[in-house]
């Protein structure tokens, strides 16, 4: 029996008694991922990416884990909740204008020593002393564009997220925050998208994928220059206790640079399909979701309920979540994965009977926790606990 085969045998054997769909992560994949993760980071300490696990009972598994230590988080109000459920090292990885949630902070002392907000503008740290609601000093990060630049600046290779670019920049910024009371500058984060989150080994495109490979190897080498002077211009002005980077695409890349003392990764834990294709690891697949077989209309040919759970991001083929196991199915073209009804078609289809299984992969990470109120834990071919997500905590932060 293939592993594939034997993993689905002991999924279906996990899950007989409970209805489809349903989802669930296996324990084994994704302490082994945790484990690997901090391997690559080579003894720099790893900050979960909690928008890619959106389940407050796995955040405390990792960080549980050594080498594990503090959130990245991606609303301010999940920030503080997270904060008042215990979590005392939450970063905000995104500005917010949440002004309710800002007069939170401001208003509460222990909220204000566990969370740490992101600016790239004076603008965002004027809409916090707009709604304070106490004297808290408000603990900030830095956040550093790390796109590629090239042909003097007409082409960019990466994501459009904070406007300072350069030491100078940041320098300047990191001084206005320094004269202006009611605000402490903490940290300098720097996500390198472009890097982390892209494969460089795309299936049946070498071509595209020797052209990955070069681009993330120039910018590596551009953006570790730029980033070690953004830190010593930003440490002339503030204390720096953090310099986060990376992603789990780019972990061991970013955490050999000197100038970055800790690495941000979440995705890496449920290893979804959007992470399969690196030439530098390979993950076990640890969150999975399984749809109900209803229908046989022909040979070669399985109906499954639903499925129809397409990714953020530029809309394509690889937005969308694939089947898994049996291994050989594929979506029909004229239909795609559906709302109500998906068509699967290959020769496994033949063996599969009204009611069993088909399980797939999503292809992002935490987007799945979006779908379902809880995730089934499973060990070997048990159900060993259920764990609510965000949203059966009900938790809407998105």
């Amino acid at each position: 029996m293939s592993a594939a085969a034997a993993d689905r045998a002991r999924y279906d054997r996990a899950t007989a008694h409970l209805e489809a769909p349903v989802a669930i992560v296996d324990l084994g994949a994704f302490d082994d991922n945790a484990r690997d993760l901090v391997r690559r980071a080579g003894g720099k300490p790893i900050r979960v990416a909690s928008k890619s696990v959106r389940c407050r009972a796995l955040l405390e598994r990792v960080l549980a884990f050594d080498g594990f230590a503090g959130i990245m988080s991606f609303t301010l109000p999940e920030s503080l909740w997270l904060a008042r459920e215990g979590f005392d090292d939450v970063l905000l990885a995104y500005p917010s204008a949440d002004r309710d949630g800002f007069a939170t902070l401001t208003g509460d002392p222990k909220l204000a020593e566990a969370v740490t907000v992101m600016v790239d503008d004076l603008s965002q740290l004027d809409l916090i002393d707009s709604v304070r609601a106490g004297t808290e000093e408000v603990r900030v990060c830095l956040e550093l564009d790390t796109s590629l630049r090239m042909l003097g600046g007409r082409v960019r290779v990466g994501a459009l997220r904070s406007p300072l670019r350069e030491p100078e920049q940041l320098a300047a910024l990191a001084r206005a925050i320094a004269d202006r009371p009611g605000f402490r500058l903490v940290g300098l984060m720097a996500y390198e998208g472009h890097v982390a989150g892209v494969g460089d080994a795309v299936p049946g495109s070498p071509l595209r994928s020797r052209a990955i490979r070069l681009m993330q190897s120039v910018a590596r080498r551009e953006l570790a220059a730029r980033r070690a002077a953004a830190v010593r211009a930003v440490r002339a002005v503030a204390d720096l206790e953090f310099v986060n980077g990376g992603g789990t695409g780019s972990v061991q890349h970013t955490a050999a640079e000197g100038a970055v003392t800790e690495i941000a990764a979440g995705s890496g834990l449920y290893q979804p399909r959007l992470f399969d294709h690196y030439t530098s690891f390979r993950g076990r697949p640890a969150a999975l979701f399984a749809q109900p077989v209803v229908r046989r209309p022909g040979v070669g040919v399985v109906t499954v309920l639903g499925g129809g759970y397409p990714a953020s991001g530029a809309a394509g083929p690889d937005r969308l979540p694939v089947p898994y196991l049996p291994q050989g199915l594929v979506y029909d073209s004229m239909e795609g994965p559906g709302e109500v009804q998906t068509p699967l078609l290959g020769t496994a289809a033949d063996d599969l009977l009204i009611g069993d299984k088909v399980w797939f992969r999503h292809a992002k990470a935490g987007e799945l926790c979006e779908r379902f109120d809880t995730l089934r834990l499973i060990e070997g071919d048990r159900v060993v606990a259920e764990v609510p997500t965000y949203r059966g905590e009900g938790r809407t932060f998105l």
